[in-house]
């Protein structure tokens, strides 16, 4: 039989006190960290099929643009925004379908695809860029203040000078001509420092600012 110092087994009391005092809190501890584990891989299991899913149902509405048919590109758009509204898929769908559909002129089912990603889609920078194709899309159907609302808030850097053309283009529109002209220069300053592949815009929006001008 085996002998244990006293040392030894004072270690071993100690031990056994310990345990009678935590052991029921490691114990959940232990249960708790693995529970996470595995609810941490079933979650980017989840992630990675909402994708992939996604992913089919935008190439659907890809295939839709291409071949220009508005009911399947706003039909699998639909899919996307009730099933997948989350991921950046949906969003991309919404501003593809919105094309089509303004490029048949179809500018309520345009508007109503452009207000969803603009209003609640989950990326800023596609956000954005809805609200400015939507003010587009208002400014077509004339409803200028509606458009004009759309372009107030700050917007990304890369899109601004887009912004305030758009803008200029909303109040000449109106019939405000010397606010044109401010928001048509700021869109000119924006882009003297844009590089070589703003020059086609620039010179645009300069003949709109000297037409005001004139």
């Amino acid at each position: 039989m085996a002998v244990y110092d006293l040392e030894e087994q004072e270690q071993i009391s100690e031990l056994k006190a310990w345990w009678q005092q935590y052991g029921n809190l490691v114990t959940a501890l232990i249960t708790a960290a693995a529970v996470a584990a595995v609810g941490w891989q079933g979650w980017k299991w989840y992630q990675g099929k909402q994708a992939a899913e996604a992913g089919v149902l935008y190439y659907e509405v890809q295939l839709a643009a291409e071949r220009g048919d508005t009911q399947k590109a706003r039909e699998a758009t639909g899919q996307l925004i009730s099933g997948y509204g989350g991921t950046a898929y949906a969003q991309l769908a919404a501003l593809l379908s919105a094309s089509v559909h303004f490029g048949r002129d179809d500018l309520a089912n345009a508007r109503a695809h452009l207000e969803w990603a603009a209003d609640r889609g989950d990326d800023p920078a596609l956000r954005d860029l809805a609200r400015l194709r939507l003010a587009t899309v208002l400014l077509e159907d004339g409803k200028l203040d509606e458009a004009l609302a759309r372009l107030q808030a700050p917007a990304a850097a890369p899109l601004q000078a887009r912004f305030a053309d758009l803008k200029g283009d909303v109040l000449a529109a109106q019939g405000k001509a010397a606010e044109a002209r401010a928001a048509y220069q700021s869109a000119v300053d924006l882009l003297a420092n844009a590089g070589q592949g703003a020059d086609t815009l620039r010179e645009v929006v300069r003949v709109k600012l000297e037409g005001l001008e004139g």
